[in-house]
């Protein structure tokens, strides 16, 4: 790998010491970086800044995350410290906390590949979030009186009613063609004939709420916007 960053511990620790007379007095416990869709695993280049992080302070952890596959409510996220290698060869445990919980959830094939459990070993990460702490982040989607009035881009809404109306012809004529094969069939062949199947009409029902809804908030958008802003 390529090193993205030159780490000098002597520099570090020079500016923890100027950090302390800002009045700063935070310890350094480790360092963070992102793995956009690849996963949570330490490269080459990242053991070697965390064993820079470890001269200055064993207890420092590296973090990964992967913004690509985390998903709301679920972050793809894990932190690792390394192995001494002294203590392989001896065959001590390199981590102070033996417990399963935290580490029922299965490695991934890419993150052995690269060295996990042989340069270094993950850690549980817990999360503990107050009342206020909670509010805040429910809050960051949270949909106000605005939303109500933000209207879709005119092009895109045009071009949106066109693709829903020409959906919905073409469920019109399977919904048309399921009504004509339901007089031939028997009740066995009606009791399973849409098993495996698209229900054109359930489709078509639920196209043609979404238009209605749309259009009608589109419209009074509209409508209210020139109203007030003419």
């Amino acid at each position: 790998g390529v090193s993205v960053e030159a780490v000098d511990p002597v520099f570090q620790a020079k500016m923890l010491d100027m950090l302390k007379q800002t009045g700063r007095p935070e310890m350094v416990v480790g360092w963070y970086h992102s793995h956009p869709g690849f996963g949570c695993w330490l490269s080459g280049v990242d053991i070697n800044t965390q064993q820079s992080f470890e001269a200055l302070s064993e207890r420092a952890v590296a973090v990964v995350i992967d913004p690509i596959q985390s998903v709301k409510g679920k972050v793809v996220i894990d932190a690792f410290r390394l192995i001494n290698p002294n203590m392989m060869v001896l065959g001590q445990e390199p981590r102070q906390t033996t417990s399963n919980l935290g580490h029922l959830q299965k490695p991934s094939v890419q993150a052995l590949i690269h060295g996990l459990n042989r340069h270094y070993y993950s850690i549980s990460i817990n999360y503990r979030k107050n009342e206020l702490e909670q509010k805040m982040l429910l809050n960051l989607h949270k949909k106000t009186w605005m939303d109500g009035l933000t209207l879709a881009e005119y092009n895109e809404h045009s071009k949106l009613n066109e693709n829903t109306v020409a959906e919905m012809l073409e469920l019109a004529k399977n919904y048309n063609k399921a009504l004509e094969d339901e007089e031939k069939m028997t009740p066995e062949q009606l009791a399973i004939k849409n098993v495996g199947k698209q229900d054109p009409k359930r489709h078509l029902e639920e196209k043609v709420d979404m238009l209605m809804s749309t259009n009608i908030v589109q419209c009074l958008g509209a409508m209210l916007d020139t109203v007030v802003f003419k």
